[in-house]
């Protein structure tokens, strides 16, 4: 279903803004609840990274799913937008003290441990409370992602979870705690995944793994391999919701569970990406020497991937239909690097027109900051209007 913008009444508000299309984002919803329920003991946990609003939150909890967090905070946000805790799975390398026993006092489903210091951590503070902590060990199988350096996590060298060869040794000393409860094996290997091949071969790894374990009369009730569907950022009203069915597939058909074992995921991007776009005005259309330049009120404070990965969302002019023009699109931060596109074919654009940077629902407004002074961005949903 293609985003249709309400220019008219979009036009009077105070930008820049994030814009939700709340009916797209349930749709979304309904696809992934569709795709798991052909299969046995499948669950989402909707990754809060991607992007804690906390309507967005609700809406996902309340379809049913649940979350994953890499902080107490994202824990917060998922209790205070009603997930039941016994859906919150938190990973991270750097869990602090209070972060943990935020955790525990809920009684979340599950911590995804990261390193042998944190497991002993999670024990000596479960001790403290009488409780029993349910874990799952975060392991790197060793698989290429296939995408940017910086969101790639499942190899040997990222800093995040266990190497396989610390794993029997990671077992041997759960074995002798009292406080921890080893549920899951928990994998992640990147994000904005595109290929299928990645997830074969994280499944291949699996299930090597779970063979080995089996010989030691190891058994896990659940297996989490994280999410990493990617998203379509050049076409998103042709593409505006992901491959769910093959994506579900891939691990149906090369994923060897056990009997009753669980299979968890931990969607972030690609549930929620789509859905939100940002809205900035032009402030000005510069003649350079050999270019033409388009100011906008949003800058790199509002929407960091461009500057930061060097992504690229398309650009829409929601108030022109004239003859394209080249134009380079800039906000006003006073960063050489606060560009959105170079280059950029748009239909003729003046002052006062409404652009709408597109696929920003994911690492948009979790992102934001208030570099320069400046005023984060406020959010529109489509429902309210």
């Amino acid at each position: 279903m293609k985003t249709n913008f309400p220019v008219e009444q979009l036009r009077g508000l105070q930008t820049p803004f994030y814009y939700y299309d709340m009916s797209l984002l349930q749709a979304t919803l309904d696809v992934i609840k569709k795709e798991t329920a052909k299969y046995q003991g499948y669950h989402v946990h909707y990754a809060v990274k991607a992007n804690a609003n906390d309507k967005i939150i609700k809406l996902i909890c309340d379809n049913g799913f649940g979350v994953d967090c890499v902080s107490g905070g994202e824990v917060k946000a998922g209790l205070d937008a009603g997930c039941a805790p016994e859906k919150i799975v938190y990973a991270g390398v750097g869990k602090a003290d209070w972060e943990i026993n935020l955790g525990l006092d809920a009684d979340i489903f599950c911590f995804n441990v990261e390193s042998l210091p944190e497991l002993e951590i999670i024990n000596e503070l479960a001790a403290q409370k009488g409780k029993v902590a349910r874990i799952a060990l975060r392991i790197n199988p060793n698989v290429d992602a296939h995408t940017h350096h910086y969101i790639t996590t499942g190899l040997n060298e990222n800093k995040f979870g266990i190497s396989m060869e610390h794993l029997d040794g990671m077992i041997e000393r759960i074995a002798s705690m009292a406080n921890v409860k080893l549920i899951g094996l928990h994998f992640h290997i990147g994000s904005q995944i595109l290929e299928t091949e990645p997830f074969m071969n994280l499944c291949l790894r699996v299930n090597e793994i779970q063979d080995q374990l089996d010989a030691k009369g190891v058994n896990v009730e659940i297996i989490n391999v994280g999410g990493g569907l990617g998203i379509d950022y050049k076409n998103p009203d042709q593409n505006p919701i992901p491959d769910f069915a093959g994506y579900f597939a891939t691990f149906n058909e090369h994923l060897k569970l056990r009997d009753g074992q669980e299979l968890h995921f931990e969607l972030g991007r690609a549930v929620v990406c789509q859905c939100g776009s940002l809205i900035t005005k032009v402030l000005y259309v510069k003649e350079g020497v050999n270019k033409k330049f388009v100011i906008v009120d949003a800058g790199m404070s509002d929407l960091i991937r461009p500057a930061l990965y060097g992504a690229h969302h398309e650009i829409e002019n929601l108030t022109s239909t004239g003859a394209e023009q080249t134009y380079d699109v800039v906000g006003p931060i006073c960063e050489s690097s606060d560009c959105f596109g170079k280059e950029e074919r748009l239909p003729e654009t003046k002052r006062g027109d409404l652009f709408a940077l597109r696929s920003a629902g994911a690492y948009g407004q979790i992102m934001a900051c208030q570099y320069n002074c400046r005023t984060l961005p406020a959010a529109i949903y489509s429902n309210e209007l």
